[in-house]
């Protein structure tokens, strides 16, 4: 089992052209030897792969990160008063996780951002 906590901070945008590193998220999630996401174990150790995503000026929400029927990745919430409590990740599955790296999610509003892996460390 390769668990590893990942950060991802908000990389530069029309909103935040320097990025920002208060503003994105950690998860846990176990990665191949060649730093994709691992959906074999994924499935033994769903329940450890928590997410947070951390926004300056709003209350820190939680999750899961969740392996969806056809292989896409998600932040799945549990919060009843969203319509839409899912955040996409724009082909996670092929995406490298390594730090430099840059992956996009498809957040709340349907609004695309890119973020860029700035840590990847062993649980």
């Amino acid at each position: 089992m390769h668990l590893k906590k990942i950060r991802l901070e908000l990389a530069r945008d029309h909103d935040f052209p320097e990025g920002s590193n208060e503003r994105g998220y950690e998860f846990v999630a176990p990665l191949t030897p060649d730093d994709h996401l691992d959906a074999a174990a994924w499935k033994t150790h769903r329940e450890r792969c928590a997410v947070r995503r951390f926004w300056k000026g709003e209350i820190d929400e939680r999750g899961l990160l969740v392996h969806k029927p056809g292989g896409s990745w998600a932040f799945h919430y549990d919060d009843p008063d969203a319509a839409d409590d899912e955040e996409a990740g724009y082909r996670f599955s092929q995406h490298l996780i390594r730090i430099g790296e840059y992956v996009s999610i498809r957040e709340h509003k349907d609004h695309m951002r890119t973020f860029r892996v700035v840590s990847v460390t062993d649980i």
